[in-house]
């Protein structure tokens, strides 16, 4: 039949696949034997129809045998073919929201990596007792930070990110936080705002003493250097992040968290997560795709055609509920830091700024005022125990308040 459908050609008539000579037949036989031909391409076409819709057996049309071989062969393979797409459909309601053509892997998947840190930490307590422990007794954590290796395209950027680079330092020399600042580009394959998931892996893979990596963003200042993280807070919890649960679960809105600083415990839960999370923000076509899925879902999320990681996580969060939330706290108790009439958040994210870039989402001017402010009132709380302050929160110029020792 695919023969006879292959010859058809732009004439009135169909013609046969094999033609009878001229002289041996009159044209009124080769005119009939076309159109029995035709008549049987059409019987075989609605037989064919029939026998996919599955609205009629062979077995009452044609022969055993032939009702043999196709009930055998073709039917159980159309039937195998129907249920191998309905369960693609159902693996696909239960996805992870990452899309099939995501090809990015933040690295070899690692399984058992609970037990393999506990051996590891049973090897080396004795001989290096001061590596399982912080310098306060409490579980070690490392504080992670980047920025890119080249200058910034904005000159004074280099100036901002070198004062919230001090002010990490200040914070973890402070409360004995070990601290590691990324210039490389570790992976090509994920946007700046990314990348961040990726580094995040290989420290927990590479420093198997440390139980929490703590990220913060360059343009985010610690604003209360007296306060330390109550990490008996989140007994049972793999994750913390600043959040608002009607924000999150009543209004679905993208601002729910706030990516820009969190605590992540280095466990097996965690690594399974960034496993999911990382591949979202792949560049191309994925995160393009990812962006629509996001701002479909998302009620607020009108800002970007490209995924990022705070409402990626936002939807793994609501959409695997089950599998992830339990082992998430949401903080928003911590109370702002006071001195006077100023009064700062522990820590004061300047999302939207963009110091390093040419571009911000708020005048750029603004920024670099709030970021002084900030950067001195937290400086003032370090140089008050060497007797001195700055003049004011918008002056870098410092007074002394006590005598010389």
């Amino acid at each position: 039949m695919a023969g006879m459908r292959s010859e058809r050609l732009s004439g009135n008539l169909p013609r046969s696949r094999f033609t009878a000579s001229r002289s041996t037949r009159s044209y009124e036989n080769q005119f009939l034997k076309r159109i029995n031909n035709s008549k049987l391409a059409i019987f075989c076409g609605l037989l064919t129809i029939l026998v996919f819709r599955g609205g009629i057996g062979l077995e009452n049309l044609v022969g055993d045998s032939i009702s043999e071989k196709y009930s055998s062969e073709d039917i159980d393979r159309i039937l195998r073919e129907i249920r191998s797409d309905s369960d693609s459909d159902s693996d696909d309601s239960n996805s992870s929201g990452v899309l099939d053509n995501s090809t990015y892997s933040p690295g070899p998947k690692i399984s058992e990596w609970d037990s393999q840190r506990k051996v590891w930490m049973a090897k080396n307590k004795e001989s290096h007792e001061n590596i399982i422990l912080g310098g306060n007794g409490k579980d070690r954590m490392l504080l992670v930070t980047s920025s890119l290796p080249n200058p910034c395209e904005n000159p004074i950027g280099d100036h901002y990110l070198l004062k919230g680079t001090k002010n990490k330092i200040d914070y973890c020399r402070i409360h004995g936080i070990e601290m590691m600042f990324n210039m490389a580009e570790l992976e090509l394959e994920l946007g700046n705002n990314w990348s961040k998931l990726s580094l995040i892996r290989k420290m927990m893979l590479s420093h198997p003493e440390v139980e929490w990596v703590w990220w913060m963003d360059s343009d985010a200042l610690f604003t209360d250097m007296n306060f330390e993280i109550p990490l008996h807070k989140y007994e049972g919890y793999n994750m913390v992040v600043h959040g608002n649960p009607d924000l999150l679960f009543q209004k679905k809105s993208w601002t729910a968290l706030n990516t820009g600083s969190f605590l992540i415990r280095n466990c097996q839960w965690s690594l399974d997560l960034l496993d999911i999370w990382a591949p979202m923000g792949q560049k191309g076509s994925v995160t393009k795709e990812q962006g629509r899925i996001l701002t479909d879902y998302l009620n607020d999320r009108h800002f970007s055609v490209d995924s990022d990681d705070q409402s990626s996580l936002i939807y793994l969060l609501l959409t695997q509920r089950d599998r992830w939330m339990a082992r998430v706290f949401l903080e928003n108790s911590f109370l702002p830091a006071e001195t006077g009439d100023d009064k700062w958040s522990f820590i004061t994210h300047f999302a939207g700024c963009k110091p390093c870039g040419k571009t911000s989402d708020h005048p750029i001017n603004m920024c670099f005022e709030d970021m002084d402010k900030a950067f001195n009132f937290a400086d003032n709380q370090v140089l008050q125990f060497f007797g001195f302050m700055h003049k004011d929160l918008s002056n870098s110029e410092v007074r002394k308040i006590i005598k010389e020792f």
